[in-house]
């Protein structure tokens, strides 16, 4: 029953993963293009990380309050870990693995609950909130999707010195793809739905 549930909501949500991955790449050629500072993928990944949280949190406990009713401080836990733990491999980890990689000369790991906590956990709690008050996840999804493309875009446009060769934009493409698919949707389908029994899965 749960794999099922799983599998159907990753069949659903996966048009929204391919179109977060082009918009990126959109953004990342433009960027290139007009050689747009490192100082403004640093404004725009500070400002666009924090709200990943916000609504990584937010479904991440909407879609376990979707399937069970039970445990407060249970949902609480999971949509903190699930949001504060999955964004942060998503933004700053496996974009810091793609820039170790290609070699880039300012690659940097930008953990935002450390380094702006005062800011990224209480936007976790506040999307904990919303999901718990207003369990809705289709349209969040959606915008979860394009937040976690560009914030992990714009962590990769701070490592970038000189303007990259056509192998290196595709494969920044691939890390984009990787870094929205695999973190988003466990954030926001998979991790939350591990959480639950098959008995509350059943009655949701």
């Amino acid at each position: 029953m749960k794999a099922g549930i799983i599998a159907t909501e990753l069949k659903l949500h996966a048009p929204f993963t391919m179109f977060g991955t082009a918009t990126g790449i959109v953004i990342m050629a433009i960027f290139v293009h007009f050689s747009i500072s490192r100082e403004i993928s640093s404004v725009f990944f500070w400002t666009l990380h924090p709200l990943h949280v916000l609504l990584s949190a937010l479904v991440t406990t909407a879609m376990y309050r979707l399937h069970t009713g039970k445990g407060f401080l249970r949902t609480i836990l999971i949509g903190y870990f699930g949001s504060i733990g999955i964004a942060t491999l998503s933004d700053s980890l496996m974009p810091f693995t793609g820039e170790w990689l290609l070699d880039m000369p300012h690659r940097s790991i930008h953990l935002g609950f450390i380094e702006k906590w005062w800011l990224v956990n209480p936007l976790a709690f506040a999307g904990i909130a919303i999901g718990y008050l207003w369990p809705k996840t289709k349209v969040s999804h959606a915008g979860h999707v394009f937040l976690s493309t560009w914030a992990s875009l714009f962590h990769i446009l701070m490592a970038i010195g000189s303007s990259p060769d056509v192998a290196t934009m595709v494969l920044i493409a691939f890390f984009l793809f990787l870094a929205v698919w695999i973190p988003c949707c466990t954030s926001d389908i998979v991790f939350p739905l591990l959480w639950i029994n098959k008995k509350e899965g059943e009655s949701a």
